[in-house]
C-alpha cells in the first residue's frame, strides 16, 4: 500500500500541510505530531464522529476539542495510532474497492475476529495485523 494513499485519507496536502510521497516523511511527520485536523479528516472517512475515533484513539475529547480550536498537533504516540487507524482503512479501501464500503467492512461484526468489529481491533498494533492480514486473506481469496 503506498504512504501517499495514507496521507490522503489524514486530509492531504491540504491538512498535512505537505506533499507526503515517502515512508519516511510520513515518519517524520508522525515524529514531529501530526495537525489534529487529521483526526476530523479521517473520522469523516470512517464515518465516524469525531468523539468516537477520539476514544478509538485513546485521546481525551476535551484534549482533541482543545487542540482542533487551537490548530495544535498531536503527540507522537497520537500521530501513530491515527496513522495506523488510517493505513488499515486504506488498505481495506485497496481491497475492496470502494470507500465507503470499507468503513462499513470496519464496523461490522468479523467471524474471522471472533465476531469482533475490525475497528474495535485497532488500538493495538497486534490487532491491526489481524485485520491486516484478514484483508490480504481476502484478496487472495483464502478468507475464512
Amino acid at each position: 500500500m503506498e504512504t501517499e494513499a495514507i496521507a490522503e485519507v489524514l486530509g492531504g496536502r491540504k491538512v498535512l500541510r505537505k506533499i507526503i510521497r515517502k515512508p519516511d516523511d510520513l515518519a517524520q511527520l508522525v515524529r514531529k505530531g501530526l495537525p489534529a485536523t487529521s483526526v476530523t479528516a479521517l473520522a469523516a472517512k470512517l464515518d465516524l464522529g469525531n468523539t468516537v475515533l477520539s476514544r478509538k484513539l485513546g485521546i481525551p475529547l476535551r484534549t482533541l476539542t482543545r487542540r482542533l480550536s487551537q490548530g495544535s498537533r498531536l503527540t507522537a504516540a497520537e500521530s501513530d495510532r491515527t496513522v495506523r487507524l488510517a493505513r488499515v482503512y486504506a488498505g481495506a479501501v485497496e481491497m475492496i474497492g470502494d470507500q465507503e464500503k470499507a468503513a462499513e467492512w470496519l464496523q461490522t461484526p468479523n467471524r474471522a475476529l471472533g465476531g469482533e468489529r475490525p475497528i474495535d481491533q485497532l488500538d493495538t498494533d497486534v490487532g491491526a495485523r489481524s485485520v491486516e492480514d484478514i484483508l490480504g486473506r481476502i484478496a487472495y481469496g483464502v478468507y475464512s
